[in-house]
């Protein structure tokens, strides 16, 4: 009985980028249909066999869709006969595989496209003022007569730790020295 390996999707309006991630996968076989039918089937390397049968949500435009077997991952670049959005990648309604995972390393909505983003966050017209992430007179005010209160203090305090700190390190190595002669 064959397995199904973890599949990721993605799409934009004129393709679909189907991932599916087995590492190291032999005997290779990739078939896809122009009525949207995805075929693949593979072994682990402790020879398992793998295999996927999808019913895509539309046609596809097989001469121009390319795949990629690579060390980690096989990777479908699935080109859509007609230029639209797809509600889901299945022509299954209802709840999808457990294995089929949505892609959001490769993930654009609809609305990200038509305005020509591509992965890179564009803040364009948020308004940060209206975000309460702190202004200047917020919790950095340094009081000036505090500081220079605890700076003299503390200029005492590292003196006299300094001083201690040098008795117990020449009488560690007094110490030391007398066991060594031993």
């Amino acid at each position: 009985m064959s397995r199904h390996p973890l599949t990721k999707w993605a799409q934009r309006s004129d393709k679909v980028f189907i991932t599916i991630e087995l590492p190291d996968a032999k005997d290779v076989k990739l078939k896809l249909e122009p009525e949207g039918r995805f075929y693949f089937s593979a072994k682990s390397p402790d020879n398992t066999p793998y295999e996927l049968d999808l019913e895509l949500h539309d046609k596809v435009n097989v001469e121009e869709s390319k795949a990629a077997v690579g060390l980690r991952h096989i990777c479908y670049l699935v080109k859509k006969t007609e230029k639209k959005w797809w509600s889901r990648l299945l022509k299954q309604e209802g709840k999808p595989p457990v294995f089929l995972k949505v892609d959001w390393d490769r993930w654009m909505d609809e609305d990200d496209e038509k305005e020509g983003k591509v992965g890179d966050m564009d803040f364009g017209d948020m308004d940060f003022s209206k975000l309460d992430m702190g202004d200047g007179d917020d919790d950095f005010d340094v009081d000036a007569d505090k500081l220079a209160e605890d700076d003299g203090k503390g200029d005492m305090e590292a003196e006299g730790e300094n001083k201690a700190n040098e008795e117990t390190s020449a009488a560690a190595t007094a110490s030391s020295e007398s066991e060594g002669k031993v």
